[in-house]
């Protein structure tokens, strides 16, 4: 009996295939765009955000969990995961795309989540420092430590995870975030809610961003 080869993978887009289109550079001009005012506003929000009474969540987990100072640990994790993401996606300019497009909707859920809950930090907080995020989006004087739900850093590595192809590169990413997300439970920078809540927000965005034409849907 005949066999047939199953069909190769369809290659990825390369930039002067993609940029040829019309959509890809009108839908690349607006996210860059909408990133860049959503960057303007961040700082006032977040100092917005610190500044609010909240609530103390009850949280069995934190209240068995010692709390240690991981930041090191947690932000080599998160920069070297970033990193290997934008790697992988940078010559891939379609998953690149809509992995903007889902990063721009998971801040955009964000933003919702933490201005309909206002949350206190957990007890025994140790503050988590990020060297980048506390430099270019956050105005206030004093550390901002109320920007809890949903957990930004571990939904950040796991939006990553699903951008790139399937293969090592996708169950490193996955790893990440897993470690992520015990991280700053250690660190007592987040409630478990946080953490548990970031995969379902990270599905809705990444649910609602568009997805590539066809021809390049499977791209490597």
């Amino acid at each position: 009996m005949a066999s047939f080869p199953n069909p190769s993978p369809t290659p990825p887009a390369t930039w002067p295939q993609a940029w040829q289109q019309p959509a890809f550079r009108m839908q690349l001009a607006t996210v860059l765009g909408l990133l860049g005012l959503l960057a303007a506003l961040l700082p006032r929000f977040f100092a917005w955000v610190q500044v609010r009474p909240g609530y103390v969540l009850p949280d069995p987990l934190l209240a068995y969990l010692p709390a240690y100072d991981v930041s090191a640990t947690a932000f080599a994790v998160i920069y070297l995961g970033i990193s290997l993401g934008v790697a992988t996606l940078l010559p891939r300019p379609w998953r690149l795309l809509r992995a903007l497009w889902g990063y721009l909707l998971l801040h955009l859920l964000r933003c919702a989540t933490l201005a309909l809950l206002p949350l206190e930090p957990p007890p025994g907080l140790v503050l988590l420092r990020d060297p980048l995020v506390d430099t270019f989006f956050y105005a206030s004087p004093a550390p901002i430590t109320k920007d809890l739900f949903f957990s930004g850093h571990t939904a950040t590595l796991l939006l990553l995870a699903l951008a790139v192809p399937p293969g090592w590169r996708r169950w490193t990413l996955l790893a990440g975030t897993a470690a992520v997300g015990l991280l700053v439970l250690v660190q007592h920078a987040h409630y478990t809610y946080d953490v548990l809540a970031a995969p379902v927000f990270v599905w809705v965005a990444w649910s609602l961003t568009p997805r590539p034409p066809l021809p390049w849907r499977g791209g490597a």
